[in-house]
Order: C-alpha cells, then structure tokens, then sequence
C-alpha cells in the first residue's frame, strides 16, 4: 500500500501537522499557459485536474496586504476554527481522524488539530486527500484510511463552501465508494465558513475574508492543487500534487498557522458563545447559495455555473489562478475586498457594484470558447 508524504521532504509543513495522500509529482511538467490551459478545459478536450496553472505570484504590495489581513483577521479565523472544531467534538467524540481536502482545506485542518490540541489535549490525526470535480474522490486514498483508521470516525475537512459543488461531489462519492463494497465514511464536511449554507458543520455562515484563501501554494505548505492524470496516475497510486520547493522564500503557509493559533486563548469566550448560538440553530443545508448563482449566470447570460465562483475565496481564486472575466461586490469599498480589488486592478478585470448580491463578492471566469 502506498504510504504518506510529509514535510520537509513533501511540502512545508511539520510531518506531525499532516500527511498528504498524494503521489509526488513534483520533477514533472505539468503547468500551462493560463489562456491555453483555459480554452482546453471549456472546450472540453482536457479536465481541469489534467494540468496545473502557472502559479500566480503577486507583488510586494500585495504581499503586505496579505500581512495586514492577516493581522487583521487572526482572532475571528481563531475564533471560527474553534467553533467548528468543538462542534464536531461535540457531536463526533474525540476519537477521530481528520482528513482535509487539499489543497484548500490543509491548513484549516492544522489549525483545527492545533485547537483540539491546545484546549483540550488531543492529539487527532490529520490527513489530506485529493476530490476533483466531475471525477470524485481518491479511492486509494479512502482504501489507505479504511486500512488504518475506523472510516465512521473520518471527519472531512474544507476551508469554505461556494455553492456548494464540494459538498455534493463528497457526498456521491463517498456514496459510490461504499456500495462499491468500500467502508462507509460520514459525508457531513466540516467548513470553517459556510456562505453557501451547504453543511450543517461549520465555524460561521459570514461570507467573510479567510487569510488562506488570498494566495497559493505559499499559503498551502508550498503544495500544488491535485492532479489527476491517467498519464501520470496508475490505478492503484494516489492522486498527485506537486511541492514548490523554489517558492520557499515567499512561504508564508506556517505563519499564518502561528499567527492564528497565537491567538486562541483569546477566542476561548467567543468561541463557547458562538458554539451554544450554532447548536441551537436550525443547521438545515438550504443551498441558498446554489440559487443565488444560478440567478447571477441568468443574469449575465453565462454558459454555465462552473463560470460562477461565490464568496471572498472563491473570487480570490479565480483572480490568482483562472481567467477572470469580471468581478461583482456588493459594497464598493468593503474592507475584506481590498486584496480583491489589488488583484483585479493588476489584472485588469472589471469590478461590479451590485448592491443585492447574495454573497459579499462573485468571481465570473471568461468564456473562452
């Protein structure tokens, strides 16, 4: 059986922080033109996961930005990893695994160990495994946890819902792997923000500014998004990443860690009041979100809603890594937008005011077909 990745020889971060489900892909050439790559995948010749973009690195001032954001929002991303991590103590016990879903959930996951770690003295493990959109979850991956863990006790882990797609491909998936004849693995995924109200396990439902969401790989322990490539990928190996080991001098993926975690022992009170607050709320997944988008690409006469990218990270990554069209706000100066209108500026996308969006901001990807 294939066995973990960990740092330093696999990504940035400690080996104990987690371990990646992945093959190491990392001598292979696997980045495209941002156009080309954007033309092949809406035309339907390749699928996103096939490729990686070329890493988009942003300036000097944006890279201070980063670390204002940071400063800024350390206590509340503290105070929503802990209640999303109490959360799913409460209702999951203390014997269980994590398993983010890379890259996006990786360092929520840390922090969520971190949390358990720091108040309550568990030690959890944590893994990271691949899902792609249209293709599923890593089931080599999902043999290698059933072998070493009890499955009913996986919780898997996202930094933020959009609108939603994640969720649902987590849940088909999961349900297809066990009537396959693989164990059964609970498909509620624990979220630091739910803008969408996709899940029923999250740290808030604020479409608010997630310090990881603002940059790459620099941000994610040095660690691509997923590969999956028939090419590259045997039936029995793991889905693939790549570590950028020469982005090593821009990292900032276990500052953030550090700066949030610093930060716990004050987000202690509000962390019991927010929990008490989501615990006697009513948690139903409405999918909200999913109807928003849909109005939005009805509104903009756009091709589909894979186009469509709610929500401050979502819009961030498809700003830093796809072809952006445009970007609509519903506050012209908010704040938590400032990073968005840097990059929008540096990329010359248009920046749209509609004052009754759902979300605090969407992402529309050019149609380049």
């Amino acid at each position: 059986m294939n066995e973990p990745l960990t740092g330093p020889k696999f990504g940035s971060y400690a080996s104990g922080e987690v371990k990646w489900l992945l093959k190491d892909l990392s001598h292979v050439d696997l980045e495209a033109d941002v156009l080309l790559r954007e033309k092949r995948i809406q035309s339907g010749q390749a699928h996103y996961a096939e490729s990686l973009p070329v890493e988009y690195q942003p300036d000097q001032a944006y890279r201070e930005l980063f670390d204002t954001v940071l400063e800024n929002s350390a206590v509340r991303l503290a105070r929503a990893v802990g209640t999303v991590t109490d959360l799913v103590l409460a209702e999951r016990g203390s014997n269980i695994t994590l398993v983010s879903l890379a890259r996006a959930g990786t360092p929520i996951g840390i922090l969520m160990r971190r949390w358990a770690q720091h108040t309550r003295g568990v030690t959890l493990p944590h893994y990271a495994v691949s899902i792609v959109r249209g293709k599923g979850i890593d089931t080599v991956a999902l043999d290698y946890l059933a072998h070493h863990h009890d499955s009913e006790n996986v919780v898997f882990v996202d930094g933020w819902t959009g609108k939603g797609a994640i969720a649902k491909e987590l849940d088909v998936a999961l349900t297809d792997y066990h009537v396959a004849g693989g164990a059964h693995f609970n498909s509620d995924l624990a979220v630091l923000a739910d803008p969408g109200h996709c899940v029923r396990t999250y740290g808030t439902r604020d479409d608010f500014l997630i310090a990881s969401a603002c940059l790459n790989s620099t941000v994610s322990g040095l660690v691509s998004r997923t590969v999956l490539n028939d090419d590259l990928i045997g039936p029995a190996d793991f889905h693939g990443a790549k570590f950028y080991a020469d982005l090593a001098e821009a990292d900032v993926s276990n500052r953030l860690l550090d700066v949030v975690s610093s930060q716990f022992d004050s987000a202690r009170t509000g962390v019991a009041d927010d929990l008490a607050e989501v615990l006697a709320s009513d948690r139903t997944p409405t999918w909200s979100g999913w109807e928003s988008v849909e109005k939005v690409q009805a509104d903009y006469g756009i091709a589909t809603v894979n186009f469509v990218k709610p929500g401050v990270g979502e819009t961030t990554r498809v700003l830093l890594r796809r072809l952006p069209w445009k970007v609509l706000v519903r506050e012209a100066d908010a704040p938590e937008h400032a990073h968005i209108r840097l990059l929008a500026r540096a990329r010359g996308v248009t920046v749209e005011v509609v004052p009754g969006l759902a979300y605090s901001c969407v992402g529309l990807i050019k149609d380049v077909t």
